[in-house]
């Protein structure tokens, strides 16, 4: 009987620790080209060769790092609802559209537009979704 109370308390308790902390989410490169390609539309896959999609879901992943979206060292804490430092931390996809506007040139992707940009972060961030490492959207009035 002291056995299974003490088996009961053990579960018990890694179950409630196990709760608390952020599920594991990896992001793999190689497949998230392969998904994003996957969901753009035939015109903008026409113009991006698999290299330049490749360099533009590496400089989305520095421009989620750079925000404190992509931290290093996240496995197994507790997970939080912002930034750790008390705020929501809110990604608006125009802001990020437009920030690999300008950056992608210098990364030697030349012959981006303005709708390619969109399209591949709504596919990037859809791949987010589907292998779990974003939370949920925010209303319109937090944006």
């Amino acid at each position: 009987m002291v056995v299974c109370v003490i088996a009961a308390v053990v579960v018990g308790r890694e179950a409630r620790r196990l709760d608390a902390i952020a599920p594991r989410a990896t992001w793999v490169l190689a497949e998230a080209v392969d998904f994003v390609a996957e969901r753009l539309p035939v015109e903008a896959r026409s113009r991006l060769t698999p290299e330049e999609l490749r360099t533009l879901l590496v400089l989305h992943m520095r421009w989620l790092h750079a925000r404190g979206l992509q931290p290093a060292g996240v496995v197994d804490l507790p997970q939080t609802l912002g930034a750790g430092d008390g705020r929501e931390l809110v990604v608006r996809d125009d802001d990020v559209a437009a920030w690999l506007l300008g950056a992608a040139p210098e990364a030697g992707v030349a012959l981006l537009e303005d709708v390619d940009a969109v399209h591949v972060v709504d596919a990037h961030l859809a791949y987010f979704a589907a292998i779990g490492a974003v939370g949920p959207r925010a209303s319109s009035s937090e944006r």
